[in-house]
């Protein structure tokens, strides 16, 4: 098409003719004629910022430009060998990271796909990027589907880049010098460019969300582990505090909202969105297989989730709430044999520095047995907490081991301290610790095997002086079989193994409920169970954990009126008709079937479904005594 023929195309689309042009391209065309009075006749050289508005836009776009590195990388390697160029643009046009074959500069350069170059609408007429930010949506701009003639020979894809609030904040767009003349041609590109845009708010969102509870959704169980497709995430409260866009479009959808309006969203119960309440949507992880983490939408629609739980928090019972003048041991629990085991080897370990492993189910307390091991042990340092499940595979070295000043695109001038330095004379606790990169373990390696630490961009190793302890819930001695853990690391790590048992073979459960009643009592008031409501805590299975009973605790404690919780302050999961009771409902149950079995256990166990050890300790949790 000739200039003269794309002019009067253009002219024709501001008098209301249809010419064929996607809608997007028409609706743009239309912005560029009446909003910002753009001439079509009149070509425009591309606009590159000057040095100093560039490293203004580079500096408030640091931290985006750090945790999408790898992605764009990664996007980069893929598309290289068709000759296309990788611009990241901030959400006023400006191309904040740019990535290309430097043999190409100049024409890159005087085409404006180059470092600097700025591409919203008012300035460069129809564009991708500039039409992305103007419609929230990715898309292409194919050749003369641009505005100004100086771009037609250009392809360009890009799709929008939403902070954890809702807000578009940059642009990702994937752009050629010339390409084929069909504009199908860049399905493949506005697929790759929209999947990496995926991930990248997916890494946000992480960094952005470590004290929260973050949930991914996919539509088939297969893809859950592998590439969600939408994810929020949620605070104790039950509210949501951050999404990525996917998740954003999820939950809008799910009530009918438009997803444009992200205040509906941020802030509101998550229980408003899904049939499931917060204790449910936490108990979603990898615990259970990914086609069992099936839950059901409020529109009707079913999904897979995976919860991934925050990085740092004090799992099963925070100590400031629970008996502050004890010693830190006592506070592991109550009268219970396994748990009185763990005391006995506790008070021999912690003061000897060697490193710990702690295998146990998810809830079952293991951060909080590290804080006391750390609380026991008489280090001065730091008690510092890192779930490594939570943390993006391409920030997890600079987290852990730090970084210098300049030690790449988009870090902190003033380079950060890692983790581990951060434990310095203290105790580093390494949670979920089977989820650790295979990279990421060798150099957690050199570290515990040489006592220095080297942060990324760094020539200078530091001396670090710190003590390890580690939890996961994966068999670690399975992955190390299978290659997906490393054998060596494996052994510098477990030096003592402590297993901590699930809530459901404890016999302190009635301590533990008696404690964090008084951790959610309200200032100045006791807070009480009916006696049936007690009964139905008791015979519950929970298969949460320590953090399921904390959270309904919660629950019911926000609930309850005059400090008394009742069967009906519950959530819903404990008192409905598939509530997983194990078949036993209260202690007048177990007398009546025991005297029914004339006090024969094992036959009141078999009748009941039960085993015989969960029939023994179900009668010590009631005070019931075997009749004689």
């Amino acid at each position: 098409m000739g200039f003269s023929d794309h002019v009067r195309e253009i002219e024709r689309v501001g008098q209301g003719s249809n010419t064929g042009r996607d809608a997007v391209v028409v609706q743009s065309w239309r912005r560029c004629l009446e909003t910002y009075q753009l001439d079509p006749a009149k070509a425009r050289e591309a606009v590159i910022v000057s040095e100093t508005r560039l490293r203004e836009h580079r500096q408030q776009a640091e931290d985006l430009v750090h945790i999408a590195r790898s992605g764009l990388e990664r996007l980069y390697r893929q598309v290289a060998e068709q000759n296309y160029v990788l611009l990241l643009s901030d959400r006023e046009g400006v191309t904040v990271e740019f990535l290309g074959d430097p043999s190409f500069d100049n024409n890159l350069r005087k085409a404006g796909l180059y470092l600097g170059s700025e591409w919203s609408e008012p300035r460069a007429g129809t564009c991708a990027v500039g039409a992305c930010i103007a419609t929230g949506e990715a898309l292409t701009i194919h050749q003369t589907d641009h505005f100004d003639i100086t771009h037609t020979p250009l392809s360009c894809t890009a799709a929008p880049i939403y902070d954890t609030h809702g807000a578009l904040t940059a642009v990702l767009d994937i752009s050629l010098l010339s390409s084929p003349i069909l504009k199908a041609s860049q399905n493949m590109a506005r697929h790759l460019v929209s999947s990496t845009v995926r991930r990248i708010e997916l890494a946000n969102l992480m960094a952005n969300s470590r004290h929260d509870l973050v949930l991914r959704f996919a539509g088939a169980p297969e893809f859950l582990d592998v590439d969600p497709e939408a994810a929020i995430a949620v605070d104790g409260a039950g509210r949501i505090t951050g999404m990525t866009h996917g998740g954003a479009r999820l939950l809008a959808t799910s009530r009918g909202l438009d997803w444009r309006r992200p205040d509906l969203l941020i802030g509101q119960p998550v229980a408003d969105f899904f049939e499931a309440g917060l204790s449910e949507l936490a108990s979603l992880t990898r615990a259970s297989l990914p086609q069992d983490r099936r839950i059901a939408v409020r529109d009707g629609t079913f999904l897979y989730a995976h919860a991934i739980e925050p990085q740092q928090r004090v799992a099963g019972l925070p100590p400031a709430r629970l008996r502050r003048a004890d010693p830190a041991i006592d506070r592991l629990g109550g009268k219970d044999a396994a748990i009185d085991g763990l005391r006995r080897k506790i008070a021999r370990l912690a003061p000897v520095r060697l490193p710990i492993l702690l295998q146990g189910q998810t809830g079952t307390g293991k951060e909080y047995l590290a804080r006391i091991i750390h609380e026991t042990s008489g280090l001065s340092g730091r008690f510092v907490a890192v779930n490594c499940a939570a943390i993006p595979e391409q920030l997890i070295e600079s987290e852990l081991f730090g970084y210098t000043p300049g030690a790449f695109t988009g870090a902190l001038a003033r380079g950060r301290k890692g983790l581990v330095e951060e434990a310095q004379g203290g105790t580093l606790f390494l949670d979920e610790i089977g989820d650790m990169p295979f990279a990421a373990q060798s150099r957690l390696l050199r570290v515990l095997a040489e006592g220095e630490v080297l942060p990324v961009g760094g020539s200078a190793p530091r001396k670090v002086d710190f003590r390890v302890v580690s939890a996961s819930h994966r068999p670690l001695v399975e992955m190390v079989a299978a290659g997906t853990f490393r054998e060596d690391l494996y052994y510098r790590l477990n030096a003592a193994v402590l297993s901590l048992p699930p809530l459901s073979q404890r016999d302190d459960l009635p301590w533990l409920v008696d404690r964090l009643l008084e951790k959610h009592a309200p200032s100045g008031r006791p807070l009480r169970l009916s006696d049936a409501a007690r009964r139905l805590i008791l015979a519950y299975r929970w298969p949460g954990n320590i953090r399921e009973l904390d959270n309904v605790i919660a629950f019911a404690a926000a609930l309850c009126e005059a400090g008394l919780i009742e069967v009906a302050d519950l959530p819903d999961q404990m008192v409905g008709p598939t509530s997983p009771h194990g078949d036993v409902g209260d202690a007048a149950d177990l007398r009546a079937m025991l005297a029914a079995c004339k006090g024969n256990v094992s036959e009141a166990a078999r009748r009941l479904g039960i085993d015989r050890t969960t029939m023994h300790r179900r009668l010590r949790r009631f005070g019931i005594d075997r009749p004689h």
